[in-house]
């Protein structure tokens, strides 16, 4: 998995490219949680995105709530089918703000 991180004022745009799975999860948490406590909303561009298990959901979970925690908000950026499918399954679809 690769990571592209734009800071564009109080918002983070994170590109993820490849596969969110458990071996890559810490990667997308570590790129989030170094961000400083002036970035209130995060951008993930889920445009190169292959594949996320239930480790890489996780992480979009938390970084929702760290977002609203700042006053902010998260939104997922052009998922693929695959992955809207995904967040269909899980109820996710319902809690996160998608960008088609």
């Amino acid at each position: 998995m690769e990571l592209k991180t734009t800071v564009d004022g109080n918002k983070v745009t994170i590109e993820i490219e490849g596969k969110l799975s458990v071996a890559t999860s810490p990667d997308l948490e570590a790129a989030v949680q170094g961000q400083s406590a002036e970035i209130t909303d995060f951008d993930m561009d889920l445009t190169k995105l292959e594949y996320i298990s239930s480790a890489g959901l996780r992480v979009l979970v938390s970084t929702e709530k760290l977002a609203n925690q700042r006053g902010g908000k998260m939104r997922l950026l052009h998922p693929s089918e695959e992955v809207v499918e995904i967040f269909d399954m899980t109820g996710l679809a319902d809690v996160f703000e998608i960008v088609a």
